[in-house]
């Protein structure tokens, strides 16, 4: 979508805001030395709320979303509740993560050194943000770009490449291409292979990740596909009808299979990209094989129902189909997904404590 230059000026001045108080906090507030900041950058999974003052059906600011989150009420996150980059902030210092779209209104004492740039429904096709009308990856790195300048002309240059080098960089991204494009919800005019489609979207990453690294940052957390087949929605698409009376839900192994061989050429990527990238440190986040786990064994972490979603039938509910008055599961916890495709808090927790180590390898 298009916005008023006024509105993206009043937008970029806040989330400019929040990035530059970091400086002013005194040292026994500040986060871990080694990891001052979080930046994040991609899709719902780490939309904080940017796509709130977007003109996109792509929205979660409102009930019942958000309903377990501390203040009960719906954030713009896709989830009952937190995500795994919030408990992520939480772990390093940080007092909590916002989006780069904040109110101005809001005080110094508001602001964090957590901030994402990430639009739920992107991806790294721009046939997928296109027919979302969600931020591109290249508007969410423009809008990272306005907040360097100003970061730089408040604090001066030294001090802002200081922050970039030390701070955590978060990339998670790619599965909205793979469900919307690969899969068939955007009508396409050629056919194509997933393993040249992951070619192509590994590509569009490494040179993302290169533009970071060219603008200061060393530090990258980079997240892989779930596993696709089994997130509700896809599960309901490709169950089959034995009987008018009943529904076999399972989930779909080829999608599974591609989400596997996708993740393993992105650990090439990673691997190659900390070579040719002097200084930088790359670190993979395997959530296919931490959600697989969950499904495969949910009494391990305390869950009950793997097949659906917390939300109205949890079969296809998401987004605009997840409305207030709209009947849900009384405890989500209870519940790997939220909705039919995003994980419940409690999922996004058991993920987080998963990976806590391996973001300690930043220190």
């Amino acid at each position: 979508m298009k916005h008023t230059k006024s509105t993206m000026m009043t937008s970029i001045f806040a989330m400019f805001f929040s990035l530059a108080f970091l400086f002013s906090l005194p040292p026994s507030v500040t986060a871990s030395p080694s990891i001052p900041a979080v930046f994040a950058f991609g899709d719902s999974t780490v939309d904080p709320g940017n796509n709130n003052r977007l003109n996109t059906i792509f929205r979660g600011d409102h009930p019942p979303y958000g309903r377990d989150f501390p203040t009960h009420t719906p954030t713009g996150r896709f989830s009952n509740g937190k995500l795994t980059t919030d408990y992520l902030v939480s772990n390093l210092g940080i007092k909590e993560l916002l989006p780069a779209y904040l109110d101005p209104r809001l005080t110094d004492a508001d602001l964090t050194t957590g901030v994402s740039f990430a639009s739920g429904g992107s991806g790294l096709d721009e046939a997928t943000t296109a027919a979302n009308g969600v931020l591109s990856m290249e508007q969410q790195l423009r809008n990272f770009d306005e907040a360097i300048r100003r970061m730089e002309k408040s604090t001066g240059k030294n001090r802002t490449a200081e922050l970039l080098r030390e701070a955590m960089f978060v990339i998670s991204v790619g599965t909205n291409d793979v469900v919307f494009n690969l899969y068939g919800f955007i009508p396409s005019n050629f056919q194509r292979s997933a393993s040249s489609y992951h070619d192509m979207l590994l590509r569009r990453l490494g040179s993302f990740i290169q533009s970071l690294y060219d603008r200061g940052a060393r530090k990258f957390g980079v997240a892989g596909l779930p596993p696709v087949g089994c997130l509700p929605l896809q599960m309901s698409i490709g169950s089959v009808m034995p009987s008018p009376h009943m529904l076999q839900r399972m989930c779909v192994n080829k999608q599974n299979t591609d989400s596997q061989a996708y993740n393993l050429k992105l650990q090439h990527l990673l691997s190659s990209l900390q070579v040719s990238l002097p200084g930088s440190r790359m670190v993979y986040f395997g959530i296919y094989e931490i959600m697989m786990d969950m499904i495969i064994n949910p009494l391990k972490y305390g869950f009950q129902q793997t097949l659906q979603g917390c939300c109205g039938t949890g079969l296809f509910e998401l987004g605009p189909l997840c409305i207030v008055g709209m009947p849900t599961c009384p405890n989500a916890s209870k519940y790997i997904f939220w909705d039919s495709m995003h994980p419940s808090q409690a999922a996004y927790l058991a993920i987080s404590n998963h990976y806590s180590q391996s973001v300690l390898q930043f220190n």
